[in-house]
């Protein structure tokens, strides 16, 4: 198997705050488009309630390192005001210093049984 991190992120936007999310993930977007470590990052809601799922895979944990810091730096706090994360599930075989950094998150972490991926 390949040394890829992925994740799938469980939100849900607090009342109110859906257009100001929109615009928020759109400059999010924008800016992971140049890391070139990012494979997948994708956004998908539910508008019946709100719901958001988080779809993102990085090369490896260095580069999963990378965006989350930047992240955090750039867009933390704004983030964090507009959502309560429900779910934060990782798939792969996170470095220790990632895994230790996606505790924050009250991280799940799956590791790989079996399969493949045309990456």
């Amino acid at each position: 198997m390949d040394n890829h991190i992925s994740w799938i992120a469980e939100l849900r936007i607090n009342a109110g705050r859906t257009d100001e999310f929109r615009t928020l993930t759109r400059e999010m977007i924008e800016t992971t488009k140049r890391e070139p470590g990012a494979l997948i990052y994708e956004r998908f809601i539910n508008g019946d309630t709100d719901d958001v799922y988080v779809l993102e895979r990085y090369v490896d944990s260095a580069s999963a390192m990378q965006h989350l810091l930047e992240f955090k730096d750039r867009y933390g706090e704004r983030f964090s005001e507009m959502v309560s994360r429900e779910r934060f599930t990782v798939f792969g075989n996170p470095t220790k210093e990632l895994v230790e950094l996606l505790k924050n998150f009250n991280a799940e972490f799956i590791q790989p049984f079996d399969g493949f991926s045309r990456f």
